[in-house]
């Protein structure tokens, strides 16, 4: 029998220690991936209503433009109907829209890895370095920067609510400190985000390593490649032609003798 090339032994060792992993169902996983997951949810949420918010900046953004164009029936507008149809008024309306749905959707990036990343050194490094320099980053970088970050948008927002802060404008909006609360709030949202990923990886690191179980923000070495931003990756060499399929399931029902 000829000798095992080196190749063909390490294919033998791969092969064996990915029979060896246990994938675990959502009922079987330990507290500290539970309450990973339970945030996760929570970020999920809170993305998916920020998302929403786009529909006002359009349809704001819009009708202010096709407004504009009319000229003298936008002054009308004001004089009989309501403030609200300034030009102003409908401006400061759509970069609060945006500032919203920004501050809302920040976390949702990060927890399905969505976001952009200038990865040069990261992505050619091995499994267990990347989700080092994860977890280092987050435990003294990343949270702790957004708590300081998130108390000082918190003295923002207050210290506009203390002094009845209103827009620079004649014809602003008043309230500003609503606004300036929605920094806080996505911040602390990606605080949150940030601890359900850092809970992870504390599993990765220091858990048991035959377990396997779905990641945000890195991917099991087994998996590497299969996705990108967060979402699968499609091969386009083993997806199904669904024209092909049609057609097979048009012929296969005209050949059935009718009845």
């Amino acid at each position: 029998m000829s000798e095992m090339t080196h190749a063909e032994a390490e294919a033998l060792v791969k092969e064996h220690e990915k029979k060896e992993l246990r994938h675990l169902s959502e009922d079987e996983l330990p507290t500290t991936l539970q309450w990973s997951n339970r945030l996760t949810k929570f970020v999920d949420r809170v993305g998916r209503l920020g998302a929403w918010f786009v529909v006002p900046l359009v349809l704001i953004t819009v009708f202010d433009v096709t407004l504009r164009k009319t000229g003298t029936m936008q002054i009308w507008l004001i004089e009989n109907v309501s403030p609200l149809f300034g030009s102003t008024l409908l401006q400061e309306l759509q970069w609060h829209s945006h500032t919203v749905m920004f501050t809302l959707v920040l976390a949702y990036g990060y927890i399905w890895n969505t976001h952009v990343r200038v990865d040069l050194v990261r992505e050619n490094l091995a499994f267990k370095k990347k989700a080092w320099i994860e977890f280092i980053g987050l435990t003294f970088f990343f949270i702790p920067y957004c708590v300081v970050l998130a108390y000082f948008a918190f003295v923002y927002a207050q210290d506009a609510y203390k002094i009845g802060e209103v827009s620079a404008s004649l014809v602003g909006l008043s309230h500003r400190w609503i606004i300036k609360s929605f920094l806080v709030a996505g911040i602390v949202v990606v605080i949150v985000a940030g601890i359900a990923v850092w809970l992870q990886l504390v599993m990765v690191l220091f858990g048991p390593q035959n377990i396997r179980f779905p990641l945000l923000t890195v991917e099991w070495p087994e998996e590497e490649g299969s996705k990108i931003e967060g979402k699968e990756r499609l091969d386009l060499e083993k997806a199904k032609d669904l024209l092909q399929e049609r057609a097979k399931a048009t012929k296969a029902s005209d050949a059935q003798p009718a009845e």
